[in-house]
């Protein structure tokens, strides 16, 4: 089912995710020539696809914003719905995003978290991770993130990762000051109290008290040295690291066709989660 979402004199349509998912856009104007391409392939296992995507341009206020997003559900997919329809419309609406963009994507990522959790008996006990792209006019990226879906720049020839990756290892003494405390089992990734893989999160009103919906941010300059970026999630990058990822996507001049070649590589790879790649080539 498509979605339309307002913003400003643009506009983006959204699609809802049965097993699979693809398209691909280009931005309309700036000086960098921006293309886009996704891909998203349900997983191996049981329950339905969990994966959520945005990836358009919409004008706002004489600016062109490429906005892109994965959103990864876990027990059910009303939390990654719900941010695939509202997140960016939020962030757009802080007063504070045109001066200071890190400030207004904090506020929105934490009023959208209020919001999720304000509508549990409708939305369930689940929750998302989510990381957001925001390109400014092609010039300026700003990348936010909670959870463990990735974002990775090729820029000067490099992969820059521009997330961080909430590990409940990495936060335990946050975890454990509030309370909680992180599994270790042999076989099995590290837990927050033996049950989510993840050290921040959307939603999750069982553990919300110990997970944190704070985001990380980066921003980088978009040059003639910035040739892509890759968003996925985790089903991606568990079965190939930033390197592996950005020496596939640049083999293809087509980012629809590299996002195509990254979900069929981790499927060959035996990668068992849903898997939802974003790519989008930069041209100066």
């Amino acid at each position: 089912m498509a979605r339309f979402c307002c913003f400003g004199a643009g506009f983006s349509e959204f699609t809802r995710q049965g097993s699979t998912a693809s398209g691909k856009g280009k931005g309309r104007q700036g000086q960098v020539k921006v293309c886009y391409g996704y891909n998203l392939v349900r997983g191996k296992t049981n329950h339905p696809m969990e994966d959520y995507h945005v990836a358009n341009f919409v004008e706002v206020k004489g600016s062109e914003l490429g906005l892109f997003a994965i959103f990864d559900g876990h027990l059910g997919d009303t939390v990654p719905a719900y941010l695939q329809k509202n997140l960016f419309s939020n962030i757009l609406n802080e007063e504070e995003f045109w001066t200071h963009p890190d400030r207004a994507i904090t506020k929105a990522y934490e009023k959208t978290d209020q919001a999720i959790l304000s509508h549990t008996p409708d939305l369930g006990q689940g929750g998302s991770t989510a990381v957001t792209a925001i390109l400014v006019n092609g010039r300026k990226l700003w990348v936010a993130n909670v959870g463990d879906s990735r974002a990775v720049l090729l820029k000067g020839g490099e992969p820059i990762q521009m997330s961080i990756d909430h590990d409940p290892n990495v936060e335990r003494s946050v975890i454990e000051n509030r309370g909680g405390f992180v599994s270790n089992m042999p076989g099995d990734v590290p837990r927050v109290c033996g049950q989510l893989a993840v050290s921040r999160a959307f939603g999750d009103r069982n553990l919300k008290s110990l997970l944190r919906s704070e985001p990380d941010i980066k921003v980088e300059n978009i040059d003639h040295t910035a040739e892509l970026l890759v968003l996925a999630s985790d089903g991606l990058w568990k079965v190939m690291n930033n390197r592996e990822v950005i020496d596939v996507a640049k083999r293809f001049k087509d980012p629809y066709a590299a996002a195509k070649q990254l979900t069929a590589e981790a499927l060959k790879r035996d990668s068992k989660d849903d898997i939802s790649c974003i790519v989008v080539r930069f041209k100066a």
